[in-house]
């Protein structure tokens, strides 16, 4: 959790100002407080604290589930692995969970809050150093349906932890993955080689449909870790373990796919 959605409207808040914050482009940096030190995958603090100031905020953009923060001689990547979260905030104290801040020159600063301590930023001069691995993102218009149904051919995986892996598909995560199957009535234990070019596409418009559904309703907010999302409002399969099957009235089961929880319906998504 945070999974695309989420993150990519934690972009836009970050880019034109929203979620209680104003925009952070053009800002410039004055200092750096580093408040757990292994929040820092590099460099080492020092560098850190000395690179960051007086670069100013050129733009803000998502690669993935990644937030990639362009400055003037570097990049600043943020990954909000389970429970991370960024706040644009005036000065003041600091908060519980309060891992990095970065103060601008005009007295607002960005907070990353990370409760689990999981979550990673990266000060670096090449964002392609950290990003290659990446796989397509799923709005990408060179990722067709011809190209979605090879690459699902030869991976020749469960589709549930393929869809999973961020170097096949970029942004992907627990929530939508779950819900695209769901839409386009495939199980989650379905193996990608065996998919036709006509289930293929159907599963490509899917992800797109339960991605843009999520991006649309600011993401999903199911616990503590994020919020201001509405997305949960309108889950198909994820979370709704033994509840009706929003198409076929059967009840939506749950199991365990490559340590994921896993919903789907046993009817409309028939192995």
């Amino acid at each position: 959790m945070p999974e695309l959605p989420e993150v990519e409207t934690i972009v836009r808040a970050l880019r034109a100002g929203g979620r209680g914050g104003p925009s952070i482009l053009k800002k410039q940096v004055q200092s750096a407080e580093l408040l757990w030190p292994r929040t820092l995958a590099e460099p080492d603090g020092g560098q850190f604290l000395t690179r960051l100031p007086f670069q100013r905020v050129m733009a803000v953009e998502r690669r993935g589930k990644y937030i990639v923060i362009r400055l003037e001689q570097d990049t600043l990547l943020v990954h909000l692995r389970m429970s991370g979260d960024l706040r644009v905030e005036p000065g003041g104290a600091l908060q519980p969970h309060d891992r990095l801040a970065v103060n601008f020159l005009d007295g607002w600063r960005l907070v990353f809050n990370d409760a689990r301590k999981f979550g990673r930023v990266w000060l670096v001069s090449d964002a392609e150093r950290v990003l290659a691995g990446l796989g397509p993102e799923p709005f990408d218009p060179t990722l067709t349906a011809g190209v979605f149904h090879q690459r699902l051919r030869e991976h020749r995986r469960q589709i549930k932890p393929l869809l999973l892996d961020q170097s096949f598909l970029a942004g992907m995560g627990n929530i939508y993955t779950d819900e695209a199957l769901h839409l386009a009535k495939i199980h989650p234990l379905q193996n990608s080689a065996d998919l036709t070019l006509e289930r293929a596409e159907g599963l490509l418009a899917a992800l797109r449909t339960v991605l843009q559904q999520g991006i649309r309703t600011n993401g999903a907010s199911i616990d503590w870790v994020y919020r201001g999302g509405e997305f949960q409002n309108n889950f198909r399969a994820y979370g709704r373990t033994g509840q009706a099957c929003p198409e076929c009235g059967t009840t939506i089961a749950r199991i365990v796919v490559g340590q994921r929880g896993t919903h789907f319906c046993p009817r409309c998504q028939m192995l």
